[in-house]
Parts: structure tokens; C-alpha cells; sequence
């Protein structure tokens, strides 16, 4: 059972973004173990927004929600392509 920490680089690794779970409005510790890993074959389309993206994450890991950031550590908005959010880690 991979912890949320590897759950959140598996997620970075494939998505290009980093990622927050978060419960009850607070951030999920890091050694939370959960049943199963990000599962994606591929990138979310540079087109697809943050929204979407999120809405494909809860389906994966019901009952979570996310906050996904910029490069800058900023959070980012959810009408943000995921394309340009990758472009600010770069």
C-alpha cells in the first residue's frame, strides 16, 4: 500500500505538477497509507484544465480533495491549462 508522499510523486512524475490530498479542509500527512497508486497511462492533455484534472484525481481517491500548485508554489486556479501549469516548473 504506497503512502500519500509516493502517491504525490508518482502523480508529479507523470503529471508534471505537484499535488496536496487534502481532508476536512486540513492536508493529509504524508505517511497515510492508501490502497492504491495514481493510475494514468499517459499526461493529462495540455489543454484539459486544473478542474478537470482534479475531478479525474477524486474519482481515483474518493472522499480527497486536492490543491495543485505552480512551479512558484503558488496555488493554482482551476480555469489554468495543464500545459501552461507544467510550463511554470520549467
Amino acid at each position: 500500500m504506497p503512502t500519500i508522499e509516493y502517491i504525490e510523486k508518482t502523480i508529479f512524475d507523470i503529471e508534471g505538477g505537484r499535488v496536496d490530498f487534502v481532508k476536512a479542509g486540513k492536508n493529509v500527512r504524508s505517511d497515510l497509507k492508501l490502497p492504491n497508486n495514481y493510475i494514468a497511462e499517459r499526461q493529462t492533455k495540455n489543454n484539459a484544465s486544473v478542474a478537470h484534472f482534479i475531478e479525474r484525481l477524486k474519482k481515483q481517491f474518493p472522499g480527497y480533495d486536492f490543491i495543485v500548485y505552480k512551479g512558484s508554489g503558488e496555488k493554482a486556479r482551476g480555469n489554468l491549462h495543464m500545459g501552461t501549469l507544467r510550463d511554470t516548473y520549467e
